[in-house]
């Protein structure tokens, strides 16, 4: 299956972008890197520069019909400038109406609740969005990786890179499990 993710041109961090995508590869899923303009993505190791990645899709001609999944790595300008991009947040939205899995860790909820498909959901995300998903109709909880199968489709959710490793192995068995028929 190919799994999108969806990155701003800048402010991804590095991890939460590549450990990731080598986890959907080595489940032998196609990532796709997804971003709001053409060219190259800048990661960043928190607020140092890291390297930079080729974008393969814009946001702008995209849609859930042509993914199973959706990872959304965090970063904290990522997130940010994802959720002021109108196209981004439909993108986003439009995994949820089609009852498809996303992943999202540490800043990434942000893009989530400006998408509004919190409500009604648990999630956790890095601590300092907890009063935006409560403000969206969440609720926040302080584990290293949560799953949430409310609302018709499921959202796994993380804290930090420090979760990758829970994050990465959660999210694979859910996209490998709505991939089977």
């Amino acid at each position: 299956m190919r799994v999108a993710f969806l990155v701003a041109p800048e402010g991804v961090e590095q991890s939460e972008l590549t450990e990731p995508w080598r986890a959907v590869a080595a489940a032998g899923d196609v990532p796709v890197l997804v971003s709001t303009e053409e060219g190259r993505v800048q990661a960043f190791h928190h607020l140092d520069r890291g390297d930079s990645f080729p974008v393969e899709r814009t946001v702008s001609g995209a849609g859930a019909g042509e993914y199973g999944a959706l990872v959304l790595p965090g970063g904290l300008a990522n997130p940010d400038a994802l959720r002021t991009d109108p196209d981004a947040v439909a993108f986003v939205r439009s995994f949820f109406d089609a009852g498809k899995p996303v992943a999202a860790i540490c800043h990434a909820p942000w893009t989530l609740v400006e998408a509004d498909v919190v409500r009604g959901r648990t999630l956790t995300s890095w601590p300092s969005l907890r009063t935006d998903v409560g403000n969206a109709g969440g609720t926040w909880v302080d584990e290293p990786v949560r799953v949430c199968r409310e609302g018709g489709s499921t959202l796994i959710t993380s804290r930090r890179p420090d979760d990758l490793p829970a994050f990465t192995a959660a999210f694979t068995e859910e996209f490998a499990r709505a991939a089977t028929p």
